[in-house]
């Protein structure tokens, strides 16, 4: 079972993550931040991963530091479940229409951390997030979890709805992504015969 499980603990935060790459989309998740939680619900549904996430942060502050940290702790997550990336297919894309907005992801588990996001949101807080955390999200998981991830909003009217495209799209662009190629067998999916 490809799995990842990270435990981290600051002064800000302490989050609990366990990823498991082929799964069925069961989830348990609890940040603190129901927009979150409903975000990372996307994520798992949609990609057919298991997720479990526990985050206690100083939301007293503001959510920022759970925001970022439980990113990147999912992302390490990720980065562990595919231990050598042997044998993956590497590369996945999705669009997911929401209603009024269709959002594109595109990854490549490359091992070379490298993201860019284009949204543009019509208010300045989502779900009690301010809607500048959300590119900071994938942003901080594409480093965490050493991919290339490119994600768009070609077009919306709503920011609830961009913002579920964009993880929905995530979600199966990853699922695509991860999956074993019985074609490569244990190779590395690689040219020059190393993901870095």
């Amino acid at each position: 079972m490809r799995a990842g499980e990270i435990n981290r603990k600051t002064n800000e935060t302490e989050i609990a993550v366990r990823w498991t790459l082929d799964g069925s989309g069961r989830h348990q998740i609890d940040t603190g931040l129901g927009f979150l939680n409903h975000m990372l619900a996307q994520v798992a549904v949609h990609g057919l991963f298991d997720l479990d996430v526990t985050a206690r942060g100083d939301l007293e502050v503001d959510p920022h530091h759970t925001v970022e940290d439980t990113a990147l702790a999912l992302g390490q997550a990720l980065d562990q479940a595919l231990g050598s990336r042997a044998g993956i297919v590497r590369m996945g894309s999705a669009y997911a229409p929401m209603d009024d907005a269709l959002a594109f992801v595109c990854v490549d588990l490359s091992g070379r951390p490298y993201p860019l996001i284009q949204a543009e949101w019509r208010a300045p807080v989502l779900g009690g997030i301010p809607t500048s955390l959300f590119e900071h999200f994938l942003a901080s998981l594409a480093v965490a979890a050493r991919c290339n991830l490119h994600a768009r909003v070609l077009y919306a009217r709503d920011d609830h709805h961009q913002a579920e495209a964009l993880f929905k799209a995530l979600g199966r662009a990853l699922d695509a992504a991860v999956q074993l190629d019985p074609r490569r067998g244990s190779r590395l999916p690689s040219s020059k015969g190393v993901l870095s």
